[in-house]
């Protein structure tokens, strides 16, 4: 492989390429090799997603990290939150998952843990593994290799998500669940045969070509099959997860998008019913109505920056129970500080169960403002853009923790510069609809110089 490539593939919380231009066998042959001596790992689990190239990526990971001297514990086909769910229950040294999350079918890639599921970000490790490939000093193999072996772990995960909460409060909901042919499509049956919902299910088939839509369901028009379900059967709820089902979303029951700010919020309060005056995290993305919902229902709101890795060292330094970012990213104290899917929906069943009304009612009180999603721009100078945006507004409150964040009593916005491209991702959120569209227009007016 050319060392442009190579160095293309290796992200800032992950390795991801196409297959096989851009990441093959031999490149995992060698990410195995490297990575075991890394952790000094006696023992690690890798799973995988439903990507046709999963088999051979692993066979060829498995082999290295063999070689490396390592026992290599498969668990086969999973959801990422599986993956941290088993390295951390069963006190593996690290575990790699094999996905490339909700990117297009040509893709796959890789997410790597050490042990207690802590990730592994570029600067935590991936720079020294893709360092070592680049310069083609592999680790030497050891004397006596290690051995491959299967474990099934989804009826353990299945009990583990349903812990967070109390199993007889779910009421006997209708739910469509689309697992855009993800792996959701093989965790949800494990975890909703104890419940007495019923499920509609879209999209269960694992197909790592995604012959349906993509399974990215950030993307509002891969929410439609879900929406148009939810109507179709009168159900109470849709859910959605993405490729590697380790992040989830909502519909209430007309088939309305709920969004990761309020699904935040739910959880938050699901989650201070069971640890009262506990911390709770979210970033800075999210609506203004989170904070508020943590304080009213007797919690610490903590703010931070966009990004698992941040969140996670923030949640364990401080003791945070629950975590929450506007992408539908869910982290959790009692899952070893990582993001499960699964773990935020059973808190969302539980809260939606508790109360009389339906999902769009319970929702209503906490979900009042107008947000404008996150909408990228391409600018030449991210800095003197935004040196322009704060000069623009002198009377606003200003901070700088991710990017420049400006608010006002009834708006704010954020704008994020990319780690990688030459652009600005901004969010506007208003208490009232004419608000948010009035002072997005103005900002993308002034980020775009029209």
């Amino acid at each position: 492989m050319e060392k442009s490539a190579i160095e293309s593939v290796f992200k800032s919380y992950d390795v991801r390429g196409v297959f096989p231009s851009e990441i093959n066998v031999d490149l995992a042959y060698k990410i195995g090799r490297c990575f075991v001596p890394l952790l000094g790992a006696k023992r690690i689990v890798v799973g995988r997603d439903m990507r046709p190239s999963g088999e051979e990526l692993f066979a060829a990971l498995a082999r290295g990290a063999t070689e490396a001297g390592a026992d290599v514990v498969s668990i086969g086909l999973v959801s990422t939150d599986a993956l941290y769910f088993a390295v951390g229950k069963y006190g593996f040294d690290g575990g790699v998952m094999i996905t490339a999350s909700h990117n297009p079918a040509k893709y796959n890639g890789m997410k790597f843990t050490r042990s207690e599921a802590q990730a592994i970000s570029f600067d935590g490790g991936l720079r020294e593994i893709r360092d070592r490939i680049l310069a083609d000093d592999l680790p030497p193999k050891a004397e006596k290799p290690g051995s491959i072996s299967e474990r099934f772990v989804l009826d353990d995960f299945a009990e583990h998500a349903l812990s967070f909460i109390d199993r007889t409060k779910v009421k006997p909901f209708k739910i469509a669940i689309d697992a855009g042919n993800g792996m959701a499509g093989a965790t949800v049956p494990h975890v909703f045969k104890h419940l007495p919902c019923t499920v509609v299910p879209l999209f269960f088939e694992l197909d790592g070509n995604f012959p349906n839509h993509p399974a990215s369901p950030i993307e509002p028009e891969n929410m439609v099959d879900l929406q148009a379900a939810v109507r179709k059967h009168g159900c109470d709820l849709g859910v959605a997860f993405d490729g590697d089902a380790d992040r989830m979303f909502l519909v209430d029951e007309r088939g309305e998008l709920i969004d990761g700010s309020t699904v935040t919020a739910l959880v938050a309060i699901s989650t201070l019913k069971r640890y009262p005056g506990a911390k709770i995290l979210y970033n800075l993305i999210c609506s203004r109505s989170v904070p508020e919902q943590i304080l009213a229902h007797g919690g610490i709101p903590i703010r931070s920056q966009v990004g698992h890795s941040i969140i996670k060292k923030i949640m364990r330094d401080d003791d945070v129970v629950f975590g929450g970012e506007h992408s539908g990213h869910f982290y959790f104290r009692d899952n070893w500080y990582a993001d499960s899917g699964m773990i935020a929906l059973m808190s969302c069943l539980e809260l939606f169960s508790e109360s009389p009304l339906p999902a769009s009612a319970t929702i209503a009180p906490i979900d009042t403002r107008a947000r404008s999603g996150e909408i990228n721009s391409h600018v030449e100078d991210t800095q003197a853009t935004l040196q322009r945006l704060a000069a623009a507004h002198p009377d606003a409150k200003i901070d700088h923790l991710d990017g420049l964040t400006i608010s006002y009593p009834h708006w704010w916005m954020n704008i994020r510069p990319s780690n990688t491209e030459p652009l600005l991702r901004l969010n506007v959120e208003g208490d009232d609809l004419a608000t948010m569209e009035r002072e997005r227009d103005a900002a993308l007016a002034l980020i775009r110089g029209k």
